[in-house]
């Protein structure tokens, strides 16, 4: 193995017994069709769940929609990007040639997309009490206390947490469709709540951006529907 992917290990503290799932987790879309979209869809579950463990142990005290809100912030993709430069991702990249030269080793989305593929290698490699472990690990530097600032409602958030209380289904997001060039795609999100039978679309330079915009246009014609 390279030595730079020995030693990004070494910052994850997990060393994989199956290398190839690190390859993969470091490979963009514009490099290569084996490259890191389905181990980043496991990656978010999994940091979901391992920072909702870290918060439950943590802040015994806050109810569940501060919970939530703590949450989006940490698994935002500001935070990941900072944890992406941390474990120096943006020199490990594998990125096509019109990605890398339009700044892709850079950019937020990537960065963070990246941290979440790695996470779901992890899992892969090792199972749930691995992935949790290295959750953990890079979230050690936070200082997560009773009083600290919950995020702003994110449009995601405010309609899950709206159907929750209503006691219904999670809305659920596909990808409709994905334009544009390798290094400069936009994504079209649907979101739909079936039990309403109402869904809206929304477009980002990213899967997670195309979620939030759809969540958002959703928001507005669920507010239309029931004022």
């Amino acid at each position: 193995m390279e030595p730079a992917l020995v030693a990004l290990q070494q910052r994850l503290q997990h060393q994989f017994a199956n290398p190839a799932l690190l390859q993969r987790a470091i490979t963009h879309r514009s490099f290569s069709a084996d490259n890191n979209e389905r181990l980043e869809f496991l990656g978010d579950s999994v940091l979901s769940l391992a920072i909702s463990s870290l918060l439950y142990a943590k802040l015994a005290s806050m109810p569940e929609g501060d919970l939530s809100r703590v949450r989006a912030n940490l698994v935002k993709e500001g935070t990941l990007h900072k944890i992406a430069l941390k474990l120096q991702l943006p020199d490990l990249l594998r990125l096509g040639e019109g990605e890398a030269k339009s700044g892709g080793k850079q950019r937020p989305s990537i960065l963070a997309d990246a941290v979440e593929a790695l996470i779901g290698a992890v899992y892969l490699d090792a199972g749930f009490a691995a992935g949790e472990k290295v959750v953990h690990h890079l979230f050690e530097g936070v200082d997560i206390n009773p009083h600290m600032r919950a995020a702003d409602k994110d449009p995601k958030t405010a309609l899950q947490e709206l159907l929750q209380g209503k006691r219904m289904k999670l809305p659920q997001y596909h990808v409709v469709e994905i334009s544009g060039a390798a290094h400069k795609q936009t994504f079209k999100v649907e979101c739909t709540i079936a039990e309403w039978n109402i869904s809206a679309q929304g477009s980002g330079a990213s899967r997670r951006m195309g979620e939030q915009a759809a969540a958002a246009a959703l928001l507005e014609k669920v507010k239309a529907k029931n004022p």
